[in-house]
């Protein structure tokens, strides 16, 4: 048994082997999910956040693969994310990912990290695998799925906002506002993920959003700002590969002195006819969803989202 770490940025045969891994994977325990495309795994595997720094291995060839993020943040300097351990199905049961784990947890004590996370879609052969390390549930949440190509009534905004879309990155002159709207999140369920919320700032927001540009993909982000140049709710979709069919919805926030105004529906609703119209191979998106955030999971509803599958944080302290 082989394990080699990748020098970084990997190559084409590397990538073109990690995808044939993560794809039989995929068949095998998620069979009616979409495969990742080519342009999807090279932009994660290539780029890396400014706010970590990525180690990969690959097992017997490439009969395994293994990511770590390891955050280099100060707040977060004790902790990382296991972002890929998986193997071929026809190369289970031979001890390769257990042997994977051991180069990944030998890094991370290498660097001094207390914890690590992961998320793990639930029933299936990884939460198996993460409970007979020691890994435990902090998070429960669930997998949500929406029908693009089904036609909705026009997107209706309360008295006294107005919808905005940017795609790419947000002009400079609503960064901060929208800067400002991301500190919201604070107050999302974290369950007992041992990670600290860095504070938003614009260029904190554009170096994120630049982040999915730089990997291939494009996002746009939908707001209901006020006249006097507030950003009162938003939420944002990135497709990480444009001329793929699944799209990611990421954060859906309305500030707190907004609520109660049905914003969180509006800013969504606009937002899933822009990318019908934007994006004509685009057919499902999908979101995670924590348990607890019981208003969240009522306007995915009301848009017609449909649980697709359940999943959680695991997570491991050293």
């Amino acid at each position: 048994m082989t394990i080699r770490a990748l020098s970084l940025p990997p190559t084409d045969t590397e990538i073109d082997d990690w995808i044939a891994v993560l794809a039989a994977a995929r068949a095998v325990d998620l069979p009616q999910g979409t495969p990742p495309t080519r342009t999807e795994v090279a932009g994660r595997l290539r780029v890396t956040p400014a706010r970590g720094r990525a180690a990969l291995w690959t097992a017997d060839g490439g009969a395994g693969v293994a990511a770590l993020l390891l955050f280099t943040d100060e707040a977060n300097a004790h902790t990382a994310f296991l972002d890929v351990l998986a193997v071929h199905p026809d190369a289970r049961r031979r001890g390769l990912g257990r042997a994977l784990w051991e180069q990944v947890r030998a890094e991370l004590l290498a660097h001094g990290r207390t914890s690590v996370s992961t998320l793990v879609d639930l029933g299936g052969p990884g939460q198996a695998f993460a409970e007979s390390l020691g890994f435990e549930n902090v998070l429960p949440m669930a997998w949500y799925e929406q029908d693009v190509t089904r036609r909705r009534s026009a997107a209706a905004v309360a008295p006294g906002y107005e919808l905005r879309a940017w795609h790419g990155l947000v002009p400079d002159d609503w960064a901060a506002p929208l800067a400002t709207a991301h500190g919201a999140m604070q107050d999302a369920p974290m369950g007992d993920i041992d990670e600290k919320i860095e504070p938003w700032t614009p260029q904190r927001l554009h170096a994120a959003h630049r982040l999915v540009l730089d990997r291939g993909g494009e996002i746009t982000t939908v707001a209901a700002v006020t006249s006097g140049g507030e950003v009162a709710a938003y939420t944002e979709l990135v497709l990480p590969d444009p001329t793929g069919p699944r799209a990611l919805q990421y954060d859906t926030v309305v500030a707190p002195a907004h609520r109660g105004h049905g914003l969180g529906r509006a800013v969504k609703l606009h937002m899933l006819e822009s990318a019908r119209d934007r994006y004509p191979a685009l057919r499902r998106i999908v979101s995670t969803v924590a348990d607890e955030n019981a208003p969240m999971r009522a306007v995915n509803e009301s848009l017609g989202y449909r649980p697709d599958r359940p999943a959680a944080y695991y997570q491991l302290s050293l």
